[in-house]
């Protein structure tokens, strides 16, 4: 089944230029598949800062889900992770917030999140988030 123009109604970043404000709020579009359908969104340029020293941290992050109504908009995914860039996070408090809003916004049928942050002092972090 096309994308119509239904399923493009809700978007609100999609399409309206590249001087958007980032903001933790995510877009959806209709599933159209129904179960058949597993979703992996990696983004491998993520950026935030040490709680404490305010260093950058790098990683990668890999966010998997099975849609149930809804599907996420790839460019509201790209604003929302933007907001961590400043922000001082835990490797592993950082799977938890984002797990927790991607089920708020989604409300996938199940969801995990990975984050896979680089070496930094001898020691490469990975946390693993997973829905219930």
């Amino acid at each position: 089944m096309p994308t119509n123009k239904e399923d493009l109604e809700k978007l609100t970043k999609l399409g309206k230029g590249s001087n958007l404000k980032a903001e933790r709020t995510l877009d959806v579009f209709p599933n159209h598949a129904g179960t058949n359908l597993e979703v992996e969104l990696h983004c491998s340029e993520f950026t935030c800062r040490c709680p404490l020293t305010y260093q950058p941290d790098f990683a990668e992050i890999l966010i998997t889900y099975t849609p149930d109504k809804y599907v996420v908009e790839s460019k509201s995914m790209k604003l929302y992770l933007e907001t961590f860039r400043d922000v001082g996070v835990f490797h592993e408090h950082l799977a938890v917030d984002i797990g927790n809003d991607f089920v708020k916004f989604v409300k996938p049928k199940k969801c995990e999140v990975e984050v896979m942050f680089n070496t930094r002092g001898g020691i490469a972090i990975s946390a693993k988030w997973k829905s219930k």
